[in-house]
């Protein structure tokens, strides 16, 4: 059976045989006709990207980055069954002494440092979003824990499959080993634009669901093809960073996401796949638009309070911003990056907590790790965790 999507192909390998799906090569053919309701979603999601990268110019970009980054990793984690929280990997990051299981807050830390390490390749033209790239992302993402030994960074030589026990009874069978590179080099000429351009978001829905489809790793398929969503929008201009959450709508959506993705392989719905996709990127950057504002509204308010402290407010300032840019800090930390000594560090660190600014969250009298309650209350959102730290 074939549509203009690919084809499954009839394997005989082992005792029953199964079928395997082999992509067309993008664009599609017939071309996608954007015009009707996918131009009016297409239209909305761009207005809702233009307004996040807007909102986006209101807060430190580096503190936004550092938020909105660890918020994706946790999210596209979640998907793959990791039980970490946003607490758990800000309070590994600073202490290295998880409350969750090691290997699920490592598995999303190592996720935050490729989605970093990606951006800064781009971004100082030492690499372009390229397979080589995609396969440096996929090292970094699996250099450890459990994916360690599914050849990290190296695209697959044997046959996978999703769900069930073998390719006979899987949902899902990708192209067999031989036909997943001629299907990632028409993915990489295609994001490179050698067959004309492609708007943005029409794009970045259409490389993810083929990247889906041809599933070029053994492991870690789902978190590299999330990522490279948002690394598409900022290499095309549409934010200067991956302010993008897009694992929450999927995550929220999850039945639905796998759905579509297999219509576009059983039916050649493409058109179904990108009205959900364009719907999700809305959605999401809605969403975000909303957290940047309301983390906008909640710094003026809390600097106010700070700025009130009297004679203690210079260094309560200081140790202030650090808090808005790292949302969880230790007192010994803090004193470090700022150069304050830890009296004056735990001291402002108080204040602010009887201001309500900040929760002390260990509850012990060494080893302290201050949270800002209302920046993690709001960043939580989608994430199921608690706004105090931990489960």
């Amino acid at each position: 059976m074939s549509n203009r999507a690919g084809k499954f192909l009839r394997q005989q390998a082992g005792p029953e045989g199964y079928s395997a799906f082999i992509p067309a090569t993008l664009p599609p053919n017939p071309a996608i006709v954007i015009d009707g309701e996918l131009a009016r979603l297409q239209e909305a999601a761009a207005y809702a990207v233009g307004r996040l990268r807007g909102a986006s110019e209101r807060l430190d970009p580096d503190g936004l980055l550092y938020m909105y980054i660890r918020k994706e990793a946790v999210l596209s984690s979640q998907i793959e069954g990791t039980q970490s929280t946003l607490s758990d990997l800000l309070e590994y990051e600073n202490t290295a002494v998880p409350g969750t299981p090691i290997n699920d807050v490592e598995e999303v830390s190592r996720y935050v440092k490729a989605l970093l390490y990606a951006v800064d390749e781009i971004q100082q033209g030492t690499l372009p979003l390229s397979l080589r790239l995609i396969r440096e992302i996929h090292r970094k993402i699996l250099s450890g824990g459990r994916g360690s030994r599914q050849t990290p960074g190296e695209f697959r030589t044997s046959q996978n499959w999703l769900g069930g026990t073998r390719p006979g009874n899987a949902v899902y069978v990708p192209p067999p080993p031989n036909e997943v590179m001629p299907g990632l080099d028409n993915l990489e000429k295609f994001l490179h634009d050698e067959f004309g351009q492609t708007p943005t978001l029409v794009k970045a829905g259409l490389i993810h669901s083929q990247f889906e489809t041809i599933h070029p790793f053994l492991d870690g398929n789902g978190r590299v093809g999330r990522l490279l969503i948002s690394l598409i929008l900022v290499v095309e201009g549409l934010l200067p960073q991956p302010y993008f959450y897009i694992s929450l709508y999927f995550k929220e959506n999850r039945a639905d996401y796998y759905e579509a993705l297999q219509r576009v392989r059983t039916k050649g719905d493409w058109e179904g796949w990108l009205r959900f996709f364009l719907i999700a990127v809305e959605s999401v950057a809605v969403e975000a638009t909303k957290t940047a504002e309301a983390l906008h509204d909640l710094f003026q308010v809390d600097r106010i309070k700070v700025e009130s402290l009297g004679r203690a407010a210079p260094s309560a300032i200081k140790v202030y911003e650090l808090l808005k840019q790292r949302i969880l800090v230790s007192p010994t930390k803090a004193a470090h990056v700022l150069e304050l000594t830890w009296p004056t560090t735990i001291a402002a660190l108080k204040r602010m907590e009887e201001l309500g600014i900040t929760t002390e969250v260990t509850g012990k009298k060494r080893d302290r790790l201050f949270v800002y309650s209302n920046q993690l209350r709001i960043l939580d959102e989608g994430l199921g965790a608690s706004p105090t730290g931990g489960n």
